[in-house]
């Protein structure tokens, strides 16, 4: 009678599990799957700034390209942004669109590899493969002037370039392995029953996590490789990326690096921080 009533309960919960899981999956594949080019095209209409969409190759993937001038203004800066884990270019659609962006700028933003509809769920492997992701993008499109914005695990990759950028603007950017939390949604990706129900997007973030958690201990050398001033922001209360990462960050770069405090800033500072994050890239 009791192993009777046991299984039942067994039952009724592994059903249970499922049905999250079901749609945990619907959910997440409505929200976080990439879009296609014309959807971001479609997401512009009645704009006044609209995207060009291109295409570039980096190791045998295309990589894709949102930029908001039809020729970069060679007289113009440059803004290039580079997305989080999970995330993609739309991530800065707001920035992208924005009137005043557009007339200080040449704004640019990429979808980093894994991230787009063209190469879902499986991301490079390294900071440094990413880091190269970058410099050739600067190269195809031959940017100078340029400052780069990076958010989240994008704030790492712009934190890790050499480059001599104008400025390096770091969002809520990981840095310090030890740091890094572990979540339990985790599992769902290390898990092979339940890894085939993650969208493309969150399987790459899930195995960037696992990477970076170690790839981000020590050395911190690459944080100073570059000469670029740097503005970090960051909110005391983002339980993704710790704040202590910033703070952590402007120890070693002293005078190089602005770090500005959200005292009530969580990590979904790119989207509710947006008048801040402008007012700072059009100041001089």
């Amino acid at each position: 009678m009791k192993r009777s009533f046991w299984r039942k309960i067994l039952r009724i919960a592994g059903l249970s599990l499922l049905l999250i899981l079901i749609v945990f999956a619907v959910v997440a594949y409505r929200f976080i799957s990439p879009k296609s080019d014309q959807q971001i095209v479609k997401s512009f209409e009645g704009e006044k700034h609209q995207p060009h969409i291109q295409l570039f190759d980096f190791k045998g993937n295309p990589v894709r390209v949102i930029q908001m001038q039809p020729e970069l203004d060679t007289v113009l800066p440059c803004l290039v942004f580079v997305h989080g884990s999970p995330g993609s270019s739309m991530d800065f659609k707001r920035y992208l669109k924005d009137e005043d962006l557009n007339a200080r700028f040449n704004l640019i933003a990429y979808d980093r590899v894994g991230y787009s509809d063209r190469n879902p769920g499986t991301p490079l492997k390294s900071v440094e493969e990413e880091v190269a992701l970058l410099h050739t993008l600067l190269r195809e499109y031959d940017l100078r002037k340029t400052t780069v914005l990076g958010y989240s695990y994008g704030g790492t990759v712009v934190m890790a370039s050499p480059a001599q950028f104008q400025r390096k603007v770091a969002l809520a950017a990981a840095v310090k392995g030890e740091l890094e939390p572990l979540f339990w949604g985790l599992k769902l990706y290390q898990w092979s029953l339940t890894r085939p129900l993650l969208p493309g997007a969150i399987r790459a973030a899930s195995e960037e996590k696992l990477m970076h958690i170690e790839e981000l201990r020590g050395n911190d050398a690459r944080w100073k490789a570059s000469s670029a001033q740097v503005l970090a922001i960051h909110g005391k209360k983002d339980f993704i990326v710790p704040y202590q990462n910033s703070v952590y960050l402007a120890g070693i770069l002293g005078e190089k690096l602005d770090l500005v405090t959200l005292e009530e800033g969580d990590h979904a500072l790119v989207w509710t921080e947006f008048e801040l994050i402008k007012k700072l890239l059009l100041e001089k």
